[in-house]
Protein backbone atom coordinates (compact mmCIF):
# COMPACT_ATOMS: atom_id res chain seq x y z
CA UNK A 1 0.00 0.00 0.00
CA UNK A 2 1.40 3.30 -1.05
CA UNK A 3 1.08 6.51 1.52
CA UNK A 4 1.52 6.60 5.21
CA UNK A 5 -2.11 6.64 5.77
CA UNK A 6 -3.24 4.35 8.62
CA UNK A 7 -5.93 1.47 7.76
CA UNK A 8 -8.23 -0.66 9.66
CA UNK A 9 -8.01 -3.76 7.55
CA UNK A 10 -10.54 -6.30 8.41
CA UNK A 11 -11.72 -10.04 6.87
CA UNK A 12 -15.89 -10.00 7.16
CA UNK A 13 -17.04 -13.74 8.20
CA UNK A 14 -20.58 -13.24 8.08
CA UNK A 15 -22.99 -14.42 11.06
CA UNK A 16 -25.30 -17.66 9.68
CA UNK A 17 -24.57 -20.31 12.15
CA UNK A 18 -25.90 -20.25 15.63
CA UNK A 19 -23.58 -20.86 18.51
CA UNK A 20 -23.90 -21.83 22.68
CA UNK A 21 -25.22 -18.46 24.21
CA UNK A 22 -23.22 -18.00 27.57
CA UNK A 23 -26.29 -16.21 28.69
CA UNK A 24 -29.21 -18.55 28.79
CA UNK A 25 -27.11 -21.42 27.59
CA UNK A 26 -28.73 -22.28 24.70
CA UNK A 27 -26.58 -24.32 22.37
CA UNK A 28 -27.62 -22.68 19.28
CA UNK A 29 -29.41 -19.50 19.99
CA UNK A 30 -26.46 -17.19 20.05
CA UNK A 31 -26.39 -15.42 16.48
CA UNK A 32 -23.57 -12.53 15.68
CA UNK A 33 -21.72 -10.99 12.93
CA UNK A 34 -17.86 -11.20 12.99
CA UNK A 35 -14.91 -9.89 11.64
CA UNK A 36 -11.53 -10.40 12.37
CA UNK A 37 -9.46 -7.65 13.21
CA UNK A 38 -5.73 -6.98 11.48
CA UNK A 39 -5.50 -3.61 12.65
CA UNK A 40 -8.11 -0.86 13.57
CA UNK A 41 -7.65 3.19 14.00
CA UNK A 42 -9.78 4.40 17.10
CA UNK A 43 -12.20 6.25 15.28
CA UNK A 44 -13.30 3.10 13.38
CA UNK A 45 -13.31 1.47 16.47
CA UNK A 46 -15.56 4.60 17.95
CA UNK A 47 -18.07 4.15 14.95
CA UNK A 48 -18.16 0.47 15.16
CA UNK A 49 -18.96 0.38 18.36
CA UNK A 50 -22.03 3.08 17.71
CA UNK A 51 -23.69 0.80 15.56
CA UNK A 52 -23.77 -2.02 17.90
CA UNK A 53 -20.47 -3.89 17.51
CA UNK A 54 -17.50 -4.72 20.15
CA UNK A 55 -14.32 -6.43 20.33
CA UNK A 56 -13.13 -9.54 22.27
CA UNK A 57 -9.50 -9.24 21.81
CA UNK A 58 -8.71 -8.87 17.53
CA UNK A 59 -12.08 -10.41 17.13
CA UNK A 60 -14.97 -8.09 16.53
CA UNK A 61 -18.75 -8.96 16.81
CA UNK A 62 -22.25 -7.55 16.42
CA UNK A 63 -24.60 -9.46 17.76
CA UNK A 64 -28.04 -10.17 15.27
CA UNK A 65 -30.29 -8.58 17.40
CA UNK A 66 -33.74 -10.09 15.91
CA UNK A 67 -32.29 -13.34 15.70
CA UNK A 68 -30.04 -13.94 18.85
CA UNK A 69 -31.43 -15.87 22.07
CA UNK A 70 -30.53 -12.90 24.15
CA UNK A 71 -30.67 -10.04 22.26
CA UNK A 72 -27.78 -7.84 23.48
CA UNK A 73 -27.75 -3.51 23.23
CA UNK A 74 -25.19 -1.33 23.70
CA UNK A 75 -25.34 1.32 26.36
CA UNK A 76 -23.39 3.92 27.73
CA UNK A 77 -23.61 6.48 30.72
CA UNK A 78 -23.66 10.28 30.75
CA UNK A 79 -20.64 10.44 32.46
CA UNK A 80 -20.86 14.11 33.75
CA UNK A 81 -24.67 13.72 34.50
CA UNK A 82 -23.77 10.63 36.69
CA UNK A 83 -24.86 10.83 40.34
CA UNK A 84 -23.66 7.63 42.40
CA UNK A 85 -26.84 6.10 43.88
CA UNK A 86 -27.60 4.75 47.15
CA UNK A 87 -26.29 1.41 46.17
CA UNK A 88 -23.18 2.92 44.90
CA UNK A 89 -22.39 4.91 47.62
CA UNK A 90 -22.51 1.74 49.97
CA UNK A 91 -19.98 0.02 47.54
CA UNK A 92 -17.41 3.41 48.04
CA UNK A 93 -18.06 3.42 51.43
CA UNK A 94 -17.11 -0.30 51.66
CA UNK A 95 -13.77 0.21 49.93
CA UNK A 96 -12.91 3.20 51.96
CA UNK A 97 -13.60 0.83 55.41
CA UNK A 98 -11.34 -1.53 54.09
CA UNK A 99 -8.70 0.71 52.88
CA UNK A 100 -8.65 2.35 56.71
CA UNK A 101 -9.28 -0.56 58.89
CA UNK A 102 -8.32 -3.63 56.89
CA UNK A 103 -11.31 -5.58 57.54
CA UNK A 104 -13.27 -7.77 53.99
CA UNK A 105 -16.83 -7.29 54.58
CA UNK A 106 -18.84 -10.76 54.78
CA UNK A 107 -22.15 -11.26 53.38
CA UNK A 108 -23.03 -7.99 51.56
CA UNK A 109 -22.60 -9.28 48.16
CA UNK A 110 -26.27 -10.46 47.78
CA UNK A 111 -27.65 -7.29 49.87
CA UNK A 112 -25.61 -4.78 47.32
CA UNK A 113 -27.11 -6.36 44.39
CA UNK A 114 -30.65 -5.81 45.83
CA UNK A 115 -30.36 -2.57 46.42
CA UNK A 116 -28.92 -1.79 42.96
CA UNK A 117 -31.85 -3.89 41.14
CA UNK A 118 -33.93 -1.40 43.14
CA UNK A 119 -32.57 1.46 42.09
CA UNK A 120 -33.32 0.62 37.97
CA UNK A 121 -36.92 -0.01 39.28
CA UNK A 122 -37.47 2.94 41.04
CA UNK A 123 -36.06 4.72 37.97
CA UNK A 124 -38.54 2.82 35.38
CA UNK A 125 -41.45 2.91 37.43
CA UNK A 126 -41.34 6.97 38.31
CA UNK A 127 -41.09 7.12 34.28
CA UNK A 128 -43.73 4.94 33.31
CA UNK A 129 -47.08 6.62 31.95
CA UNK A 130 -49.58 6.65 34.60
CA UNK A 131 -52.17 4.94 32.52
CA UNK A 132 -49.84 1.44 32.06
CA UNK A 133 -50.38 -1.51 33.29
CA UNK A 134 -46.87 -1.95 34.86
CA UNK A 135 -47.41 1.72 36.56
CA UNK A 136 -49.92 0.15 38.72
CA UNK A 137 -47.42 -2.53 39.64
CA UNK A 138 -44.88 -2.20 42.45
CA UNK A 139 -41.34 -1.11 41.58
CA UNK A 140 -40.26 -5.25 41.63
CA UNK A 141 -43.24 -5.87 39.18
CA UNK A 142 -41.67 -3.47 36.25
CA UNK A 143 -38.58 -5.77 36.38
CA UNK A 144 -38.88 -9.20 37.70
CA UNK A 145 -42.26 -9.93 36.64
CA UNK A 146 -43.79 -10.21 40.38
CA UNK A 147 -47.38 -9.01 40.46
CA UNK A 148 -48.37 -9.89 44.19
CA UNK A 149 -47.07 -8.58 47.37
CA UNK A 150 -46.19 -11.64 49.80
CA UNK A 151 -48.58 -11.73 52.86
CA UNK A 152 -47.75 -11.15 55.93
CA UNK A 153 -46.83 -13.33 58.66
CA UNK A 154 -49.08 -14.12 61.15
CA UNK A 155 -47.65 -12.87 64.78
CA UNK A 156 -48.95 -11.49 68.07
CA UNK A 157 -49.15 -7.64 67.26
CA UNK A 158 -47.40 -4.60 67.71
CA UNK A 159 -45.87 -4.58 72.14
CA UNK A 160 -48.17 -1.83 73.44
CA UNK A 161 -45.47 -1.35 75.97
CA UNK A 162 -43.54 0.42 73.14
CA UNK A 163 -43.77 3.38 71.31
CA UNK A 164 -45.46 3.35 67.79
CA UNK A 165 -43.01 2.34 64.65
CA UNK A 166 -42.61 5.55 62.75
CA UNK A 167 -40.97 6.05 59.37
CA UNK A 168 -37.07 7.33 59.38
CA UNK A 169 -38.31 10.22 56.82
CA UNK A 170 -40.95 11.52 59.18
CA UNK A 171 -37.91 11.48 61.84
CA UNK A 172 -36.03 13.26 59.80
CA UNK A 173 -38.61 15.74 58.92
CA UNK A 174 -39.07 16.16 63.06
CA UNK A 175 -35.52 16.33 63.64
CA UNK A 176 -34.92 19.35 61.06
CA UNK A 177 -37.53 21.32 62.88
CA UNK A 178 -36.42 20.52 65.87
CA UNK A 179 -33.37 22.22 64.93
CA UNK A 180 -34.89 25.21 63.00
CA UNK A 181 -36.67 25.99 66.39
CA UNK A 182 -33.97 25.61 68.49
CA UNK A 183 -31.66 28.29 66.02
CA UNK A 184 -34.77 30.47 66.43
CA UNK A 185 -34.71 30.29 70.40
CA UNK A 186 -30.82 30.86 69.98
CA UNK A 187 -31.62 34.32 68.32
CA UNK A 188 -30.81 33.50 64.38
CA UNK A 189 -32.88 35.35 62.44
CA UNK A 190 -35.85 33.59 60.32
CA UNK A 191 -35.57 36.17 58.03
CA UNK A 192 -35.23 35.72 54.24
CA UNK A 193 -32.74 37.44 52.69
CA UNK A 194 -33.41 39.02 48.91
CA UNK A 195 -30.18 37.00 47.81
CA UNK A 196 -30.32 33.72 49.59
CA UNK A 197 -26.02 32.59 50.60
CA UNK A 198 -24.42 30.09 48.01
CA UNK A 199 -24.70 26.86 49.67
CA UNK A 200 -21.72 25.44 51.23
CA UNK A 201 -19.72 22.99 50.95
CA UNK A 202 -20.69 20.90 53.46
CA UNK A 203 -24.84 21.28 52.75
CA UNK A 204 -23.83 20.12 48.82
CA UNK A 205 -24.33 16.42 47.96
CA UNK A 206 -21.35 14.41 47.81
CA UNK A 207 -19.16 13.98 44.40
CA UNK A 208 -18.42 10.33 43.27
CA UNK A 209 -15.13 12.31 43.29
CA UNK A 210 -15.41 13.39 46.67
CA UNK A 211 -16.33 9.65 47.90
CA UNK A 212 -13.46 7.89 45.82
CA UNK A 213 -10.63 10.31 47.16
CA UNK A 214 -12.21 10.44 50.46
CA UNK A 215 -9.36 10.36 53.64
CA UNK A 216 -9.40 8.08 56.18
CA UNK A 217 -7.17 8.16 59.56
CA UNK A 218 -4.69 5.97 60.18
CA UNK A 219 -5.57 3.36 56.98
CA UNK A 220 -4.30 -0.08 56.84
CA UNK A 221 -3.82 -0.47 53.26
CA UNK A 222 -2.86 1.21 50.05
CA UNK A 223 -4.66 1.51 47.49
CA UNK A 224 -3.20 2.82 44.24
CA UNK A 225 -4.70 2.80 40.45
CA UNK A 226 -2.34 2.99 37.69
CA UNK A 227 -3.00 3.46 33.75
CA UNK A 228 -0.73 1.16 31.60
CA UNK A 229 -0.52 1.40 27.92
CA UNK A 230 -1.19 -1.96 26.43
CA UNK A 231 2.00 -2.36 24.81
CA UNK A 232 5.35 -5.00 25.36
CA UNK A 233 7.21 -1.74 24.56
CA UNK A 234 5.95 0.07 27.51
CA UNK A 235 8.30 -1.07 30.53
CA UNK A 236 5.20 -0.67 33.13
CA UNK A 237 3.38 -3.04 30.79
CA UNK A 238 6.19 -5.44 30.59
CA UNK A 239 7.51 -5.48 34.17
CA UNK A 240 4.23 -6.44 35.29
CA UNK A 241 2.83 -8.95 32.32
CA UNK A 242 3.39 -11.73 34.60
CA UNK A 243 1.67 -10.90 37.90
CA UNK A 244 -0.60 -9.53 35.65
CA UNK A 245 -1.31 -13.07 33.76
CA UNK A 246 -1.52 -15.17 36.43
CA UNK A 247 -4.21 -12.98 38.04
CA UNK A 248 -6.19 -13.12 34.94
CA UNK A 249 -6.10 -17.40 35.25
CA UNK A 250 -6.61 -17.74 38.71
CA UNK A 251 -9.77 -14.98 38.40
CA UNK A 252 -10.98 -17.23 35.27
CA UNK A 253 -10.57 -20.56 36.98
CA UNK A 254 -12.32 -19.45 39.89
CA UNK A 255 -15.06 -17.11 39.11
CA UNK A 256 -15.43 -19.02 35.38
CA UNK A 257 -14.46 -22.56 35.83
CA UNK A 258 -11.93 -22.06 33.14
CA UNK A 259 -9.23 -24.85 32.69
CA UNK A 260 -5.74 -23.51 33.19
CA UNK A 261 -4.84 -24.56 29.40
CA UNK A 262 -7.64 -21.78 28.39
CA UNK A 263 -6.65 -19.31 29.95
CA UNK A 264 -3.63 -18.87 27.76
CA UNK A 265 -6.06 -17.24 25.70
CA UNK A 266 -4.81 -13.51 27.85
CA UNK A 267 -2.51 -12.57 25.37
CA UNK A 268 -4.38 -12.64 22.44
CA UNK A 269 -7.89 -11.50 24.24
CA UNK A 270 -6.38 -8.65 26.50
CA UNK A 271 -3.19 -7.52 24.85
CA UNK A 272 -2.99 -7.61 21.71
CA UNK A 273 -5.91 -5.61 20.13
CA UNK A 274 -4.34 -3.61 17.01
CA UNK A 275 -5.87 -0.18 17.80
CA UNK A 276 -3.27 2.50 16.35
CA UNK A 277 -2.41 3.59 19.43
CA UNK A 278 -0.12 0.65 19.82
CA UNK A 279 2.91 0.13 19.68
CA UNK A 280 3.27 3.61 18.77
CA UNK A 281 0.34 5.92 20.31
CA UNK A 282 -2.13 7.91 18.28
CA UNK A 283 -2.38 11.32 20.04
CA UNK A 284 -4.83 14.14 19.15
CA UNK A 285 -4.33 17.92 19.26
CA UNK A 286 -7.83 17.93 21.23
CA UNK A 287 -7.54 14.36 22.68
CA UNK A 288 -6.44 13.26 26.00
CA UNK A 289 -2.77 13.23 27.45
CA UNK A 290 -2.27 10.05 27.52
CA UNK A 291 -3.82 9.28 23.73
CA UNK A 292 -6.10 6.56 22.84
CA UNK A 293 -5.90 3.23 22.28
CA UNK A 294 -6.15 0.04 25.04
CA UNK A 295 -4.96 0.71 28.25
CA UNK A 296 -5.27 -1.54 31.56
CA UNK A 297 -5.95 0.35 34.72
CA UNK A 298 -4.27 -1.77 37.79
CA UNK A 299 -5.49 -1.95 40.98
CA UNK A 300 -1.96 -2.64 43.24
CA UNK A 301 -2.72 -3.12 46.86
CA UNK A 302 0.30 -2.94 49.22
CA UNK A 303 2.41 -3.19 46.20
CA UNK A 304 0.16 -6.48 44.35
CA UNK A 305 -2.17 -6.12 41.75
CA UNK A 306 -5.38 -7.26 42.88
CA UNK A 307 -7.72 -5.84 40.24
CA UNK A 308 -7.06 -5.20 36.18
CA UNK A 309 -9.86 -3.20 34.17
CA UNK A 310 -9.20 -3.36 30.62
CA UNK A 311 -10.48 -0.04 28.73
CA UNK A 312 -9.95 1.40 25.28
CA UNK A 313 -9.82 4.97 25.52
CA UNK A 314 -11.71 6.38 22.08
CA UNK A 315 -12.18 10.02 20.72
CA UNK A 316 -15.70 9.98 22.69
CA UNK A 317 -15.70 7.09 25.12
CA UNK A 318 -13.97 5.06 27.85
CA UNK A 319 -15.08 1.76 26.82
CA UNK A 320 -15.28 -0.92 29.78
CA UNK A 321 -13.72 -4.29 27.72
CA UNK A 322 -12.84 -6.18 30.93
CA UNK A 323 -12.35 -6.92 34.60
CA UNK A 324 -10.12 -9.56 36.32
CA UNK A 325 -9.68 -9.40 40.24
CA UNK A 326 -8.52 -11.66 42.91
CA UNK A 327 -10.68 -13.81 43.90
CA UNK A 328 -9.78 -13.22 47.44
CA UNK A 329 -11.16 -9.91 47.17
CA UNK A 330 -14.86 -10.34 45.87
CA UNK A 331 -16.94 -9.21 48.89
CA UNK A 332 -15.45 -5.51 47.95
CA UNK A 333 -17.36 -5.81 44.75
CA UNK A 334 -14.36 -4.80 42.55
CA UNK A 335 -16.82 -5.07 39.58
CA UNK A 336 -19.15 -2.21 40.45
CA UNK A 337 -15.71 -0.76 42.23
CA UNK A 338 -14.09 -0.42 39.20
CA UNK A 339 -17.07 1.12 37.10
CA UNK A 340 -17.30 3.84 39.78
CA UNK A 341 -13.16 4.39 39.19
CA UNK A 342 -13.80 4.46 35.34
CA UNK A 343 -16.64 6.72 35.60
CA UNK A 344 -14.62 9.16 37.31
CA UNK A 345 -11.44 8.60 34.64
CA UNK A 346 -13.92 9.48 31.92
CA UNK A 347 -14.71 12.68 33.53
CA UNK A 348 -10.95 13.54 34.40
CA UNK A 349 -10.20 12.92 30.96
CA UNK A 350 -13.10 15.05 29.50
CA UNK A 351 -11.08 18.15 30.80
CA UNK A 352 -8.60 17.47 28.34
CA UNK A 353 -11.08 16.47 25.79
CA UNK A 354 -14.38 17.96 25.67
CA UNK A 355 -16.13 15.18 23.15
CA UNK A 356 -14.60 12.55 25.39
CA UNK A 357 -17.63 12.74 27.70
CA UNK A 358 -19.07 8.96 27.46
CA UNK A 359 -18.87 5.97 29.50
CA UNK A 360 -19.59 2.59 27.45
CA UNK A 361 -20.50 -0.33 29.44
CA UNK A 362 -20.45 -2.98 26.72
CA UNK A 363 -23.86 -5.05 26.33
CA UNK A 364 -26.96 -4.27 28.31
CA UNK A 365 -28.85 -7.80 28.07
CA UNK A 366 -32.29 -7.12 29.76
CA UNK A 367 -33.42 -11.15 29.00
CA UNK A 368 -30.47 -12.17 31.39
CA UNK A 369 -31.47 -10.66 34.85
CA UNK A 370 -27.52 -10.76 36.56
CA UNK A 371 -26.66 -8.28 33.60
CA UNK A 372 -29.37 -5.69 34.66
CA UNK A 373 -27.09 -4.19 36.49
CA UNK A 374 -25.79 -1.81 33.70
CA UNK A 375 -28.79 0.36 33.85
CA UNK A 376 -28.13 1.55 37.42
CA UNK A 377 -25.40 3.36 36.04
CA UNK A 378 -27.72 6.84 35.24
CA UNK A 379 -28.42 8.49 33.13
CA UNK A 380 -27.95 6.00 30.52
CA UNK A 381 -29.01 5.39 26.71
CA UNK A 382 -29.35 2.48 25.11
CA UNK A 383 -28.61 2.15 21.31
CA UNK A 384 -31.21 1.11 18.92
CA UNK A 385 -30.33 -1.88 16.88
CA UNK A 386 -32.52 -0.54 13.96
CA UNK A 387 -31.43 3.12 13.62
CA UNK A 388 -28.52 3.69 15.49
CA UNK A 389 -30.05 6.03 17.64
CA UNK A 390 -29.43 6.39 21.49
CA UNK A 391 -32.77 6.68 23.20
CA UNK A 392 -32.90 6.85 27.01
CA UNK A 393 -33.10 3.65 29.18
CA UNK A 394 -36.37 4.30 30.90
CA UNK A 395 -38.37 4.66 27.87
CA UNK A 396 -36.63 1.49 26.48
CA UNK A 397 -37.49 -1.31 29.77
CA UNK A 398 -41.32 -1.13 28.57
CA UNK A 399 -40.72 -2.49 25.99
CA UNK A 400 -37.85 -4.88 27.03
CA UNK A 401 -40.26 -6.18 29.30
CA UNK A 402 -42.54 -7.01 26.98
CA UNK A 403 -40.37 -8.52 23.93
CA UNK A 404 -36.70 -9.39 23.72
CA UNK A 405 -36.07 -7.60 20.91
CA UNK A 406 -37.52 -3.84 20.32
CA UNK A 407 -36.83 -0.81 18.05
CA UNK A 408 -36.18 1.27 20.92
CA UNK A 409 -36.76 4.19 18.76
CA UNK A 410 -40.29 4.83 18.96
CA UNK A 411 -40.51 7.19 15.58
CA UNK A 412 -42.10 4.95 12.73
CA UNK A 413 -40.65 7.31 10.31
CA UNK A 414 -36.96 6.84 11.45
CA UNK A 415 -34.34 4.92 9.39
CA UNK A 416 -30.66 4.51 9.34
CA UNK A 417 -29.03 7.47 8.14
CA UNK A 418 -26.01 5.92 7.70
CA UNK A 419 -26.46 2.95 5.57
CA UNK A 420 -24.21 2.66 3.16
CA UNK A 421 -26.30 2.85 -0.28
CA UNK A 422 -23.72 2.12 -2.94
CA UNK A 423 -21.89 -0.85 -2.37
CA UNK A 424 -19.26 -0.05 -4.84
CA UNK A 425 -18.16 2.54 -3.09
CA UNK A 426 -17.26 0.56 -0.26
CA UNK A 427 -13.28 -0.20 -0.05
CA UNK A 428 -11.24 -3.32 -0.39
CA UNK A 429 -8.06 -4.87 0.07
CA UNK A 430 -7.16 -7.21 -3.04
CA UNK A 431 -3.51 -8.06 -3.76
CA UNK A 432 -1.83 -5.30 -1.34
CA UNK A 433 -3.71 -2.65 -3.96
CA UNK A 434 -6.60 -0.33 -1.91
CA UNK A 435 -9.66 -0.19 -4.36
CA UNK A 436 -13.28 0.96 -4.60
CA UNK A 437 -15.17 -2.39 -4.39
CA UNK A 438 -16.84 -1.70 -7.99
CA UNK A 439 -13.32 -1.75 -9.48
CA UNK A 440 -12.06 -5.00 -7.82
CA UNK A 441 -15.22 -6.54 -9.02
CA UNK A 442 -14.54 -5.76 -12.67
CA UNK A 443 -10.97 -6.81 -11.95
CA UNK A 444 -12.57 -10.61 -10.71
CA UNK A 445 -15.30 -10.78 -13.00
CA UNK A 446 -17.97 -12.92 -12.50
CA UNK A 447 -17.23 -12.38 -8.82
CA UNK A 448 -19.99 -13.91 -6.74
CA UNK A 449 -19.02 -12.39 -3.40
CA UNK A 450 -21.53 -9.31 -3.98
CA UNK A 451 -24.41 -10.04 -1.75
CA UNK A 452 -21.65 -10.25 1.51
CA UNK A 453 -20.33 -7.48 1.09
CA UNK A 454 -23.84 -5.85 0.70
CA UNK A 455 -24.79 -7.12 3.96
CA UNK A 456 -21.16 -6.49 4.99
CA UNK A 457 -21.71 -2.19 3.99
CA UNK A 458 -25.69 -2.18 5.76
CA UNK A 459 -23.78 -3.47 9.30
CA UNK A 460 -20.55 -1.02 9.26
CA UNK A 461 -22.47 1.69 7.41
CA UNK A 462 -21.28 4.18 4.98
CA UNK A 463 -18.32 5.99 7.24
CA UNK A 464 -16.94 2.53 7.87
CA UNK A 465 -17.42 1.08 4.52
CA UNK A 466 -15.11 3.72 2.78
CA UNK A 467 -12.75 3.45 4.99
CA UNK A 468 -12.28 0.18 6.55
CA UNK A 469 -10.54 -1.77 3.98
CA UNK A 470 -12.26 -5.47 3.64
CA UNK A 471 -9.61 -7.90 2.79
CA UNK A 472 -9.86 -10.18 -0.40
CA UNK A 473 -8.23 -13.00 -1.08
Amino acid sequence: MAGSKSYTIVEYFGGDDGHRCGYCKNERGNFSHGMWSHTMTVQDYQDLIDRGWRRSGKYVYKPTMNKTCCPQYTIRCHALKFQPSKSHKKILKKMSKFISKGELPKGQDHELTVAAITDVQKEVADNLPASSDTSRKGPASVLDGKTTDPAPKPGMGADPSRPPCRKAKDLRKERRLQKGQTRQHAGVSSTVSPNPPTPTQNNQPKTLEDFINESLPDNCHCLEVRLVPVSFEDPQFTSSYQQSAALYTRYQMAIHGDDPSECSEITTFLCCFPLYSFPQAEYSPDGPEVGYGSFHQQYWLDGRIVAVGVVDILPTCVSSVYLYYHPDFASLSLGSYSALREIAFTRQLQKQSPKLSYYYLGFYIHSCPKMRYKGQYQPSDLLCPETYVWVPIERCVPQLENSRYARLNQDPDAGDARVLKDVGRALVLYRRTVMAYAAYSRKRKGSSDETEVQQYGRLVGQDCAERILLYRA
